[in-house]
């Protein structure tokens, strides 16, 4: 079956230094939460495992360095994402502002008609409510003129990180499959839409399922 060879989706994770990537992908990935810092140096990735209809999806969680020092080396391993991640800081107005410019950076080497699109707010848990607020006001804004879904986590308490992910893969898959439905011509329009329609609640189904 063709689907059995659509198994990874490559996934970037772009955004300042600091505003928690490691700590996002580490919580999905490895349930933990490391409160000591560290840099990370150019690129890194965790592999994450699911099985979606009787095959085998993975999802290739590409870790970027926010340093300038190692954007040219991270920005080498942008080209061939299916999912773009921008990841921003809920307590740091900076790093919002910054949203833009990664995508950017990150779209230079990719089709914009083909890469999923993702902001996410980390830290929600050290936001004061009033701070939170107004935050998630301007990133619903930015959200909506990028054209990228939008979503507010914590990698402390693992608020909602799970359920991103999920979505993530869930998007990832259906897209990676619809595009070779539409290219090989092989399955019926009806098949097609109840692939899409379906996707979310077979990644909730599978989800105990998931390698470490």
């Amino acid at each position: 079956m063709f689907i059995s060879r659509l198994n990874v989706a490559k996934v970037i994770v772009v955004g300042d230094v600091g505003v928690g990537k490691t700590c996002l992908i580490n919580r999905f990935c490895k349930d933990t939460f490391d409160k000591t810092y560290k840099a990370t140096i150019g690129v890194d990735f965790e592999m994450e495992r699911f099985e979606v209809l009787g095959v085998p999806f993975s999802l290739q969680l590409w870790d970027t360095a926010g340093q300038e020092r190692f954007r040219c080396i991270a920005s080498t391993y942008y080209r061939g994402a299916q999912a773009i991640i921008v990841v921003f800081d809920l307590s740091n107005y900076n790093s919002l502002d910054h949203a833009r410019e990664w995508l950017e950076d990150a779209m230079r080497d990719n089709d914009p008609s083909s890469v999923l699109l993702f902001l996410v707010g980390t830290k929600k848990d050290l936001s004061h409510p009033d701070q939170l607020a107004q935050m998630e006001q301007e990133a619903v804004q930015i959200s909506e003129e990028i054209r990228a879904e939008y979503w507010a986590v914590s990698a402390l308490s693992g608020e909602s990180v799970r359920d991103f992910f999920l979505r993530v893969a869930s998007l990832t898959f259906e897209a990676t499959v619809l595009s070779e439905l539409e290219r090989s011509n092989s399955r019926q329009a009806s098949d097609i839409v109840n692939i899409s329609n379906n996707c979310d609640e077979i990644f909730k189904k599978r989800q105990s399922s998931c390698c470490r």
